[in-house]
């Protein structure tokens, strides 16, 4: 038995003008048992560093050992005594080397310096390093010497045990995301595995018997799938996981078997075309029954939406121009899975509008716009849902509020970055 979203009876629709606010809320509310999944212990997982870029931290992560893990050389010069250097120049007889590489050098003898060079440990009773610069090396009757021309202070050259962190000090916080430079301190710890938050699994349908896959050749009244390589692009930016894809024909039947395959394999679903109020509509044919909430946003481009719950699984349903879907998850479902993925909200720079605008009136309207770096932005293309390529040459949405039906060149909007 499948079930659907208690928030409206079987076979009803929503209201026609619910806002672009109240649908957000309503997809949150939906999204919220898989979110509160990414946060559940038992559903944490250990990875390995090389799999963990872009994960998030689920507890926070303390290092089991003092770094540096051994007194070391900041530079490549001589080891030596301070108490040496009272009288400049000095010169020391060089009584050894020592390299970067493991075991313990002798310590060093009052009255004499050990080559050394950067990382390698420093002898015991030496309290600083003098950077090769600062010396000249001579050789007579086959005895090394060095001259030292500037005193340093104590430590100075020193990286003492633990002068970075010591052992039990936090390394991360639960709930990064983790850039190259967190998985770096974790392998300089000795970390081999992170305990991270699970991905969202999110399943992607595309519907209509006329979609083909790009690279196939379209015939007559056939149209190439953007929407699926659309969706599951936007899911894996944001670090979800795409865990099933299927194109989907306007058959009953097949529809209901990609839902049940789709839910089994994931925690969010969703679906791209088949819910306008024409014939044809399989998405809204099959989930409708089932009291899905099938209705009308005051939104352009996007305005049909649908949502519902099947085999415990959210749907969140788009309609299938390829701008109104992609504005569309931009709007209603991005917010939420960045929340997910540790990532900040995308921003919402406030631009002085280029040329005036005439909006739809009782709409939101989220127009294609391309900043010109001067705190202005211009409209590009017009607000047509199919109008593909004029979202590509976009890289903000302008935000025109569902009450504002002109605005005028030198106005000021919100816009959301793409």
């Amino acid at each position: 038995m499948h079930s659907t979203s208690p928030a409206a009876p079987a076979g009803t629709h929503a209201h026609s003008s619910t806002s672009v606010e109240d649908h957000a809320a309503l997809v949150r509310e939906l999204l919220a048992p898989a979110v509160a999944r990414t946060t559940d212990p038992d559903s944490f997982q250990a990875v390995g560093l090389a799999d963990a870029l872009g994960r998030v931290t689920a507890v926070a992560v303390t290092s089991p050992v003092d770094l540096p893990l051994f007194r070391n050389s900041q530079m490549d010069g001589f080891a030596v005594h301070t108490a040496d250097l009272h009288t400049l120049p000095a010169t020391l007889p060089v009584v050894g080397e020592v390299a970067a590489r493991p075991g313990n050098p002798a310590a060093l003898v009052a009255g004499t310096a050990v080559r050394i060079m950067t990382g390698a440990p420093v002898p015991d009773d030496a309290d600083a390093i003098i950077p090769v610069e600062d010396t000249s090396v001579a050789t007579s009757l086959g005895i090394e010497s060095v001259t030292i021309t500037r005193g340093r202070a104590i430590g100075e050259y020193v990286r003492d045990r633990g002068s970075d962190v010591s052992a039990g000090t936090e390394l991360l916080p639960a709930g990064l995301r983790l850039a190259p430079r967190h998985l770096a301190v974790l392998a300089a710890a000795g970390i081999a595995t992170v305990t991270v938050r699970p991905r969202p699994r999110v399943a992607v349908l595309t519907t209509g018997a006329e979609l083909v896959a790009p690279g196939e050749v379209a015939g007559a009244g056939q149209v190439f799938d953007a929407n699926s390589i659309a969706l599951t692009s936007a899911v894996r930016a944001i670090d979800a996981e795409v865990s099933f894809v299927a194109r989907v024909v306007d058959d009953h039947a097949i529809m209901l078997a990609a839902l049940r395959e789709a839910a089994a394999a994931s925690d969010i679903v969703l679906t791209s075309g088949g819910i306008s109020k024409g014939e044809y509509e399989v998405v809204r044919e099959v989930l409708g029954p089932l009291g899905a909430r099938v209705g009308h946003i005051a939104m352009q481009p996007g305005g049909p939406q649908t949502t519902a719950v099947f085999d415990g699984v959210p749907v969140i349903s788009f309609p299938g121009n390829p701008v109104s879907t992609q504005i569309s998850f931009e709007v209603f479902v991005a917010p939420i899975l960045r929340e997910v993925a540790g990532l900040p909200a995308a921003t919402r720079p406030v631009l002085r509008l280029v040329h005036d605008i005439r909006s739809v009136p009782g709409k939101r309207q989220f127009l294609r716009g391309r900043t010109l770096g001067d705190g202005r932005v211009e409209q590009v293309a017009g607000p047509g849902s199919h109008l593909v390529a004029g979202l590509a040459a976009s890289d903000v949405l302008i935000d025109v509020p569902t009450e504002t039906l002109d605005m005028k060149a030198g106005d000021t909007v919100e816009t959301w970055q793409l």
